[in-house]
């Protein structure tokens, strides 16, 4: 299930663009797609550098503490990689012309991309879980939207007004709905907060190997049995009843279901997926990143301080900032450091 991985969502949404041409705030006559690039390009990104910071208006993203990345952009058209290679051999002997042209695939209208990496939980602040079913999925996805709906609804009329199928959209849940149709499969997810070496599962490569030893050992011994015409050797043909070609012939058989049988175990188990990081969840990406630059300063103050007064002020530096309390007080959600205007949620 690639598009949930580490307790995270990757969530990727196309909606088609309307074909057609609207008015822009100023009265002047665009296209839609014209007036989704114009829209994108007027909202505000996070406050991540100081030059962002001087213009003190985070991303509307910024608003809820469930999205650690996200991107929108639109696409135009199919990009075109390249012909499909072919053996010029068989081609000539099939009688086709390599020189050609192939089928190149094209887009019916503009897409408006909405990629995001997001906790798979019901609310803020949950844990992340280990495994989510298709179902489970379906409503975390909803869930978000649905909170992304309520923190910036104006944000996202103004972008997916231009989008075909939007216009009924009015509530939290029908956005969900819409978005819901316009999804399409994450095929490759990133995520990369681990402090420690995750805790994989581990294929049991020798009862595999006996799995398939075995009888892979037995078609060995059919064959040579019929070979040399020893239809008794090593007795198998008294236990079994067979012949060596029988045996041969069935243990081949089971040999091949069985190397088929691991084959599909391997790959289902490279499907699952890898487990949360412990503080992989925002709020306590937030919370480490809150405690860090509070905790430098804190070291900073107290240099040449006696013992007493450190663990008098120590004492002090718990209370004040809670480091069991992920939720509050931490840093806020899409600002570059704690000193930038309002990159503390106080609790």
């Amino acid at each position: 299930m690639p598009t949930f991985d580490t307790g995270h969502l990757f969530l990727t949404f196309l909606s088609p663009i309307k074909h057609g041409s609207t008015s822009d705030p100023t009265g002047a006559i665009v296209s839609h797609e014209q007036l989704v690039r114009a829209t994108l390009g007027l909202l505000p990104t996070a406050l991540q550098s100081p030059a962002t910071q001087k213009i003190g208006e985070n991303s509307p993203f910024a608003r809820n503490r469930m999205t650690h990345l996200c991107r929108m952009f639109v696409l135009e058209d199919a990009v075109f990689n390249g012909r499909n290679p072919v053996d010029a051999i068989c081609e000539s002997l099939q009688g086709k012309d390599p020189i050609n042209p192939q089928r190149v695939d094209r887009l019916n209208c503009a897409y408006l991309v909405f990629c995001a990496d997001v906790d798979a939980v019901m609310d803020e602040g949950e844990s992340l879980p280990e495994v989510l079913d298709t179902a489970l999925q379906a409503r975390a996805r909803d869930a978000y939207l649905r909170k992304l709906w309520t923190t910036m609804e104006p944000e996202l009329r103004l972008i997916y007004g231009n989008c075909t199928g939007f216009d009924g959209v009015d509530s939290g849940a029908s956005f969900a709905a819409y978005m819901a149709k316009c999804q399409i499969e994450t095929t490759m997810p990133f995520n990369d907060y681990w402090i420690s070496q995750p805790e994989l599962s581990n294929l049991p490569t020798k009862p595999m190997l006996v799995a398939a030893a075995i009888p892979a050992a037995i078609t060995l011994l059919g064959l040579i049995g019929g070979i040399f015409g020893m239809d008794k050797m090593f007795l198998l043909g008294w236990l079994t009843g067979w012949s060596a070609w029988g045996s041969f012939f069935w243990g081949g058989l089971v040999t091949a279901a069985v190397v088929y049988g691991l084959y599909r175990y391997v790959l289902a188990n490279g499907q699952k997926p890898m487990p949360p990081a412990k503080y992989g969840d925002l709020p306590s990406v937030l919370k480490s990143l809150y405690l860090q630059q509070h905790f430098a300063n804190f070291v900073i103050d107290q240099q040449g301080r006696d013992a007493d007064t450190l663990h008098a002020d120590f004492g002090d530096f718990l209370k004040q900032h809670r480091p069991g309390n992920k939720m509050a007080p931490s840093q806020a959600p899409g600002v570059i450091s704690i000193d930038a205007a309002g990159g503390v949620i106080e609790g």
